[in-house]
C-alpha cells in the first residue's frame, strides 16, 4: 500500500500538513495522532495477549513463517496432498521381456444405430 512512501516524501508531507494547519491547530493535531498511535499500539498488544491467552502454552510452538499467507502456493499443495495418499510403486522385476501393448477393441456401429452414451462421463 505504501510501496513507494519514501523519508523525502514523508517529510514533503509533513512540511505541506504544518503550512495548512498552521501553528495554531498543529500541536492538537500531532496530539491526536500521537493517541492515535498509541491506541492501535495497545489494541495490537491486546490481541497478541488474547491469541496467546487462548492457544495456551503452544502459543510459543507455532512456526509463524510457514503461516504467512506470501507462502501460499496452491500447486504445491495440492501436489503434497495427492502425494500422501499415494502408494508407492514397487519396482518391476528386470528378467521380464518386454510385452506389447494391446490394442483396445472396437467394434463398428451399424448405420442407425445410437452410440453407447456414458452419463457419468460428462
Amino acid at each position: 500500500m505504501f510501496n513507494g512512501l519514501t523519508f523525502e516524501k514523508l517529510m514533503l508531507i509533513l512540511v505541506i500538513a504544518a503550512f495548512l494547519l498552521g501553528p495554531e491547530r498543529l500541536p492538537r493535531y500531532a496530539e491526536a495522532l500521537a493517541g492515535l498511535v498509541r491506541r492501535v499500539r495497545a489494541f495490537a498488544q491486546g490481541a497478541k495477549t488474547r491469541m496467546k491467552d487462548e492457544m495456551g502454552e503452544d502459543f510459543d510452538d507455532v512456526d509463524w513463517r510457514q503461516l504467512d499467507p506470501r507462502q501460499y502456493d496452491p500447486r504445491r499443495i495440492i501436489r503434497e496432498a495427492l502425494l500422501d495418499d499415494a502408494p508407492v510403486p514397487k519396482a518391476a522385476p528386470a528378467a521380464t521381456a518386454p510385452t506389447t501393448p494391446v490394442k483396445p477393441v472396437t467394434s463398428k456401429l451399424e448405420p442407425g444405430t445410437r452410440p453407447p452414451f456414458d452419463s457419468e462421463a460428462t
